[in-house]
């Protein structure tokens, strides 16, 4: 009999944010195909004999979705109960939507297993809400690290600076000084907060705040690598009100310049 393939979320780190039936899946599961992102306590609740990496770094190691996509027709067509296992929520970013279509294309069962993704749940452990009453009545969510066979950007920085609501961007550590100088030339005040949240939930969570203007030298100065969240908007000041009472992730690490 053909097998199952479960897409599952796990959050953006912490084991504790795992949803229940993400973690009970993860013990029954016969194969576990998981990207670099879940982090080393959540794939650390894995025997190393399921586990099987296939994940993607941005200038590192990469799996091919090619080969990602036929790995998991292979196992479930072999009977085997397979988990592919991703870093936040399976269809935020996370390619969940081609492979669930690779896998209905080959006649495969799937289940879609959503969780918290780290769009939100990254800003909101480090103090920043994503929508507030007094600065964002909404929240775009952006990839800052598009399909390199595109012609051109999908992404209209002019249109997301005009819309006066938070702007959260998902893998832009690289591109940082890209995009914020198109905001900036899209008529974005040059002192918008900023903020770039680095492993949220994990151990070595870090944040480095500024604003428009300045956030890429904070970047360089606190050393943020990828994989990190950038928020963009007046919801990134809140950090500033709320650090000295905020408990949990990262909350020793040390901010860099906040000119605004």
């Amino acid at each position: 009999m053909t097998g199952t393939v479960y897409l599952v979320g796990s959050g953006p780190g912490d084991p504790d944010l795992l949803t229940v039936k993400a973690r009970r899946l993860l013990d029954e599961a016969d194969v576990v195909l998981h990207d670099k992102l879940p982090g080393p306590e959540i794939l650390g609740l894995i025997p190393e004999e399921k586990r099987e990496d296939v994940g993607k770094r941005a200038g590192g190691d990469r799996t091919p979705q090619s080969v990602t996509n036929e790995r998991l027709v292979e196992l479930a067509e072999a009977g085997e109960t397979v988990v592919r296992l991703k870093g936040g929520d399976p269809f935020v970013f996370g390619r969940g939507g081609e492979e669930a279509a690779y896998l209905a294309d080959h006649g495969i069962d799937f289940e879609v297993v959503p969780a918290v993704t780290s769009a939100i749940a990254g800003p909101a452990v480090a103090g920043i809400p994503v929508t507030h009453r007094d600065h964002a009545s909404s929240v775009s969510f952006v990839t800052g690290h598009e399909d390199p066979t595109k012609e051109e950007s999908a992404v209209d920085w002019e249109a997301l600076a005009a819309t006066g609501g938070t702007i959260v961007v998902l893998m832009g550590v690289g591109k940082l000084p890209d995009y914020t100088a198109a905001l900036r030339e899209a008529g974005m005040d040059p002192d918008t907060p900023v903020a770039l949240v680095e492993r949220a939930t994990w151990p070595d969570q870090q944040v480095a705040t500024g604003t428009l203007d300045t956030i890429v030298d904070a970047r360089d100065e606190v050393g943020i690598s990828p994989p990190a969240i950038t928020v963009i908007g007046d919801v990134a000041g809140e950090r500033e009100r709320l650090a000295e009472f905020l408990h949990g992730y990262g909350t020793d690490a040390a901010d860099g310049e906040d000119d605004g």
